[in-house]
C-alpha cells in the first residue's frame, strides 16, 4: 500500500484550504462550465479558442480541486503542546539577522501547503526552514540555498 504525502499545519491554514476548496467546488466550477456551454454555442470545437481555453480552465481547475482534497485529506494539524517550546518548530515565528550585519528578517514556517513567502510563511522543506529547525534563539545557524550561503543569528522565536 502506498502512503501519502503527510501535510502538516496550522488549524486555521487548513480553514483556508478548505475555504479555497469550497470557493473551486461551487463557485469557480460552474463558472468554467458555463463559459464551455456558451463557447460549445459558437459552433466547430476545432478551430475555438473560446472552447479550448475553457477546457483548459476546466482541467486546471479539477487539478487544484483534486490537489487540495489530497493536503486536507492527509492533514496533520500541528498542536498548541508543538508550539509551546522555545526552539524554532513549524508553526513559529523565527526573527534572525543575517551576519555580519544585515537586515533583520521574520518568517512563520509552515507546511508546504501554507507556504506563501510574499506574507512571511515560508515552507518546512525550504532551506531557511530546514536550517533553522530545532534551533533556539542566539544560536548563529549557516543556511545554504540556492543563491549561496549565509550566516544568521536567531533574534527571536514567537
Amino acid at each position: 500500500m502506498i502512503t501519502e504525502k503527510k501535510f502538516p499545519m496550522t488549524a486555521s491554514g487548513k480553514v483556508k484550504l478548505e475555504e479555497e476548496l469550497e470557493l473551486l467546488k461551487t463557485v469557480k466550477r460552474k463558472e468554467v462550465v458555463e463559459r464551455i456551454k456558451i463557447a460549445r454555442s459558437y459552433g466547430d470545437l476545432s478551430e475555438n479558442s473560446e472552447y479550448d481555453s475553457a477546457k483548459e480552465d476546466q482541467a486546471f481547475v479539477e487539478g487544484k480541486i483534486s490537489t487540495l482534497e489530497g493536503m486536507i485529506r492527509n492533514a496533520v494539524i500541528i498542536t498548541e503542546d508543538e508550539l509551546n517550546t522555545d526552539e524554532v518548530r513549524l508553526g513559529k515565528t523565527v526573527t534572525f539577522k543575517e551576519l555580519p550585519n544585515g537586515d533583520e528578517e521574520t518568517y512563520t514556517i509552515v507546511g508546504s501547503a501554507e507556504a506563501n513567502p510574499v506574507e512571511g510563511l515560508i515552507s518546512n522543506d525550504s532551506p531557511i526552514a530546514k536550517a533553522l529547525l530545532g534551533r533556539s534563539k542566539g544560536d548563529e545557524v549557516r543556511i545554504v540555498t540556492p543563491g549561496g550561503e549565509m550566516s544568521v543569528t536567531i533574534l527571536g522565536i514567537k
